[in-house]
């Protein structure tokens, strides 16, 4: 009687590999699928991280969005084809080679922190950097294990059907993308959502735990720097003089959803809560970088500004149209100078809660009362 090397179809090396594809497949199609819905999500992630490294990793900025497409489909082909059995001799050591790098990096990015969540999982779940760290541990684990067992695996589909699964695949991430890309993220997960009492967002609860910082002072004495603690720094000696005080953060406190929402005027006035408490509908034009907004739609943006005709620096800036942007004073000047129309209405905003309230540029966002009660993207309008 033959022995076979392999585990037989109903062992449980042949349950443990079936297993470790399904649960990485899985993993692969929820990650890309999240991304996929806001692909402009993970552009700006990918930026994040590129800017956060800086040196030479800042002139990739411009293949960010190639990057972040390419990890989206990636993501989807492999998922797909680990659940429906699909090549996995192959997906295997992809899926292997993917957290053999996505796993010490996710480590680096744990000790350095330089940037506040990985992004993996979008906006849908946000994981902290040490997070996504053992959960890439998991995740590499199964992948070992798969490649171990590979052979255990069985071929379900045909070499012409495969092919098909894999072109279908690949072409609906792409047609999907492209559409999101146009309009707006069919799901949002972002407090900006159509909906939303961005007040009630903004709020701090009573019991609401602080942030924990740890204090040090730096004394100079003889020319030489020493850094003291609360406890025994060098009081009442005045051989010491002292240098400054610093601070490091230990533990990180409540941070509300909305935490970063602050509007001013050329004049750094503070419209925020004028915005935010008006009972009439407030348009909010949304470029977080005038220097990238589409132009083809500025048309759109000044048609825009003729139907808000109550904006007035004498009525106590209660107006109901207001452009916002991130940009420099520079980019402002050259954009009021190409758009003099629209100058009297540009105020500024944090660029990143830009790129987080509608992902568009430019987009529109309509406020009443504090609530968001239309968003779109102005391509489409």
């Amino acid at each position: 009687m033959k022995r076979n090397n392999q585990c037989s179809r109903l062992s449980p090396c042949r349950f443990i590999a079936s297993l470790s594809r399904t649960l990485l497949g899985i993993v692969f199609i929820f990650s890309g699928a999240v991304k996929a819905i806001d692909p402009l999500g993970t552009v700006y992630k990918i930026e994040d991280y590129l800017k956060a490294f800086g040196g030479f990793f800042t002139d990739l900025l411009p293949l960010a969005t190639v990057a972040a497409m390419g990890l989206i489909v990636l993501e989807l082909l492999l998922g797909v084809c680990m659940v429906l059995n699909v090549r996995t001799q192959w997906t295997s050591w992809i899926s292997l080679l993917f957290y053999c790098v996505m796993t010490p990096l996710t480590l680096y990015i744990a000790l350095k922190n330089p940037v506040s969540d990985c992004g993996c999982f979008g906006d849908a779940i946000v994981l902290t950097n040490w997070q996504t760290f053992w959960k890439n541990v998991v995740l590499i684990v199964l992948a070992i294990v798969l490649v171990a067992l590979r052979k255990n695996t069985y071929q379900l589909w045909s070499s012409w059907m495969e092919l098909v699964l894999a072109v279908m695949t690949i072409v609906a991430a792409v047609v999907f993308m492209s559409w999101t890309s146009n309009h707006l993220p069919i799901m949002d997960f972002r407090p900006y959502k159509i909906g939303n009492h961005l007040p009630t967002l903004m709020e701090y609860p009573e019991d609401a735990e602080p942030d924990i910082y740890e204090y040090s002072f730096v004394y100079e004495k003889d020319g030489i720097e020493q850094t003291f603690t609360l406890e025994n720094y060098p009081k009442g000696d005045s051989t010491w003089n002292f240098v400054r005080q610093e601070s490091k953060l230990i533990k990180k406190g409540y941070e509300p959803p909305i935490h970063d929402f602050e509007i001013l005027n050329a004049d750094y006035e503070d419209l925020t809560w004028n915005i935010l408490e008006s009972e009439d509908p407030v348009t909010l034009v949304v470029m977080y970088d005038l220097a990238k907004a589409d132009k083809k739609q500025m048309a759109k943006v000044e048609d825009l500004a003729l139907s808000h005709q109550s904006f007035s620096y004498e009525d106590d800036f209660g107006g109901t149209f207001y452009i916002l942007t991130g940009s420099g004073t520079d980019d402002i000047i050259a954009f009021s100078l190409e758009y003099p129309t629209l100058s009297d209405y540009i105020c500024t905003c944090d660029p990143v809660t830009l790129k987080t309230i509608v992902r568009a540029n430019p987009g529109i966002i309509v406020l009443q009362n504090g609530t968001v009660i239309d968003k779109y993207n102005l391509k489409n309008r």
